[in-house]
């Protein structure tokens, strides 16, 4: 017969309610699913007010990365993770579905680009591109090599061939829609060329103003979702992207300033 002593049988039933304890509480919660999509700039407002919205509906968290249409293809390639790519322009999904990254799509609304100037256009700037080689006038451009606005704008001047010209002419090139307004609200800029929606955002509205190019210069760029084959969300995207054509998701797509798929703007 074994004799315990009191402390050695108050140490066993401790033990064996504290394993009990731990056994019943081994599950931790499980973490919220998050879908990413790659957003240029531009169109950052109207897709992050859309992810806002589509939270609460589908009970996940919804990240939006921001950047210049190509350096976020390049990233999105790189890292293979992420869920939606919207670029400034479909030609970045024409340019590189050759690579087998992008899957289904959806067309949205358009981007327009225009002469933007300060608010009040001081220096009596005209809608014309050749105003960018005033030597009179500070000029900043998008880099084509970074964002779609640059792309763009490579375009407009190659046209009117003064590309060269202009390039001789800026005080520097920047990487997105963003800092090119910042550099007209900074003073180092008096002329751009930019999205014209971005002139509609509230940091922008009481600071600068656009100047409309005529269709012969340029014309409205079609915008488009792109599903990414490596997502592990597809029927997320594909709630994502019916929501961005409803009738709720292209007002919204209105109300900052860009066109909506059927080329409306109210």
């Amino acid at each position: 017969m074994y004799l315990f002593k009191r402390s050695q049988i108050l140490f066993v039933i401790l033990a064996i309610l504290l394993t009990g304890s731990c056994s019943n509480d081994t599950s931790e919660p499980a973490a919220m699913k998050e879908l990413l999509i790659y957003c240029g700039i531009t169109m950052a407002h109207p897709i992050t007010e859309m992810a806002r919205n589509m939270e609460k509906k589908l009970g996940i968290r919804i990240r939006v990365n921001q950047g210049g249409s190509e350096d976020l293809y390049q990233s999105l390639k790189a890292s293979r993770k992420g869920d939606i790519y919207l670029p400034g322009s479909e030609s970045y999904r024409k340019n590189h579905m050759q690579e087998g990254l992008l899957g289904d799509a959806v067309h949205i609304g358009f981007n327009q680009a225009a002469i933007v100037v300060e608010k009040g256009n001081p220096k009596q700037v005209t809608a014309d591109p050749k105003q960018l080689e005033r030597k009179d006038l500070n000029v900043v451009i998008c880099n084509p090599d970074s964002g779609s606005i640059g792309r763009e704008t490579k375009k407009i001047l190659s046209r009117e061939n003064i590309f060269e010209n202009v390039l001789d002419n800026v005080v520097y090139l920047t990487t997105d829609s963003r800092n090119l307004n910042y550099a007209l609200k900074q003073g180092d800029a008096d002329i751009t060329i930019n999205w014209k929606a971005t002139a509609f955002f509230d940091e922008n509205r009481d600071h600068v103003e656009t100047l409309d190019l005529t269709p012969e210069i340029t014309t409205p760029k079609r915008l488009v979702l792109n599903q990414l084959i490596f997502t592990e969300q597809p029927e997320a995207v594909q709630a994502f992207m019916d929501y961005a054509i409803s009738a709720e998701g292209q007002e919204i797509m209105r109300r900052w300033g860009f066109l909506d798929a059927s080329g409306n703007k109210e």
